[in-house]
């Protein structure tokens, strides 16, 4: 079997691919600041014989191979950058890196999304690829991303000429590792990841003194309103079969308990699942935003910002079920289905800008036996670290072992003999 032979040089990747992880855990950088991280990449890819293009989108790397003259073009996608998260693990390995972020604050700095492991595993798998070219033919376009978290990395790539510096894909693929058992792949047709919109919303009214209110108009009160009056939106306007998500994560009005401020300003974030209820979901914001205001007799217009926009991503269901089949057949009964996920990602920027399908799946990056029993006690949203939180750290095994096989297992579905 063609894929068995690419994959029999595994142990040979391990003689550097977990301390490649380890170090890249322990050197974690944030959006657009990845240049260690593609410097390194960038090494690895040269000396597996890839072409290489850097400082796309910024730090952005690609490393194409071509194998004969005919075949598929596969796309395999990564991202690399980190986020302004403490890490709290006792790893030996852990993050102790404080920068400088984009607003000239210091932070502190963790891989705590998982971004370290699909870095790791798309050279483990673009090495076992590079050499196990003799059970393959087409090309291989390893993409490294970065600012992912920003949900901009995707786009920056494109607007600095990605399409022109590689062949066009055929396919596109890309994977994340996720609080679920290490060694399990999961798949899933049509919408896998929400949409993503946040929006931060100003509302002006007149300050006064705390003891004379009838002088002012309370920002604190209208932004009360407006948040309770938010709730109904998933709940009243939203079809009860259609996921949405409406969360306010910032309020913030004034800094004197006896001063009524002139302004409010809420932030929110809105994750759904639907164009049509994007759509409607922003609509009924700013249409409850601007009556509220009414109601209130504010002196001025609030002001609305969408910013950290992140689009749809729909799994094509060709590619899915031929992804999902190799996988079904390479992983046996640790391959089943991925349950619609929340988060949300910018990965298929890419494969729209290009005209490509694609599929994304997950892996698991949680200890076996630790997940089971927090299963077993009821415990898993309480013990089980999730993405993105100070905790989050995958076991090293078998999560690269499976991340790297899934690539290279994918890949083969296209680009086998």
């Amino acid at each position: 079997m063609t894929t068995s032979t690419v994959l029999s040089g595994l142990d040979q990747v391990h003689v550097w691919q977990e301390e490649f992880y380890k170090n890249l855990h322990a050197h974690p950088e944030l959006s657009y600041q990845e240049r260690r991280t593609a410097e390194r990449v960038s090494k690895r890819l040269r000396q597996a014989c890839y072409e290489v293009h850097d400082g796309l989108g910024g730090t952005g790397v690609v490393g194409v191979l071509g194998n004969g003259t005919t075949g598929p073009t596969v796309l395999l996608r990564a991202d690399m950058d980190a986020l302004p998260v403490r890490e709290d693990t006792s790893l030996p390995y852990a993050s102790t890196v404080t920068t400088t972020d984009a607003a000239g604050d210091q932070v502190p700095v963790a891989h705590a999304c998982g971004h370290d492991v699909h870095v790791s595993c798309l050279l483990g798998a673009a090495q076992l690829l590079a050499d196990g070219r003799e059970s393959w033919h087409g090309t291989l376009v390893a993409l490294f991303q970065p600012a992912e978290e920003t949900g901009d990395g995707a786009r920056s790539m494109l607007d600095d000429g990605l399409a022109s510096r590689i062949p066009t894909p055929d396919v596109a693929l890309a994977q994340h590792v996720l609080p679920l058992p290490a060694g399990q792949v999961g798949t899933l047709a049509g919408p896998v990841l929400s949409a993503a919109d946040s929006m931060r919303i100003t509302v002006h009214r007149r300050g006064a003194h705390g003891s004379m209110p009838h002088a002012a108009v309370d920002p604190v009160v209208l932004a009360a309103m407006i948040v309770i009056r938010l709730q109904t939106i998933v709940s009243r306007e939203t079809p009860p079969g259609e996921t949405a998500v409406l969360t306010v994560g910032s309020l913030r009005a004034g800094s004197k308990s006896n001063v009524i401020p002139d302004r409010a300003v809420i932030k929110l974030n809105v994750r759904t699942y639907s164009d049509a209820t994007r759509a409607t979901i922003l609509d009924a914001i700013l249409r409850i935003v601007a009556a509220e205001c009414q109601a209130s007799d504010c002196p001025r217009e609030p002001e609305f910002e969408l910013f950290d926009r992140f689009p749809l991503t729909t799994n094509d269901a060709a590619v899915t079920d031929r992804a999902a089949a190799a996988f079904a057949e390479f992983f046996g009964d640790r391959a089943g289905p991925l349950e619609q996920q929340t988060a949300s990602e910018d990965f298929s920027d890419i494969p729209a800008a290009l005209g490509v399908p694609y599929t994304y799946w997950g892996i698991g990056g949680v200890d076996p036996q630790t997940y089971r029993r927090a299963q077993e006690a009821g415990r898993v949203a309480q013990d089980i670290p999730v993405n993105h939180s100070p905790g989050f750290a995958p076991v090293i095994q078998p999560t690269l072992d499976t991340g790297t096989q899934a690539l290279v297992v994918a890949a083969m579905a296209w680009l086998g003999r």
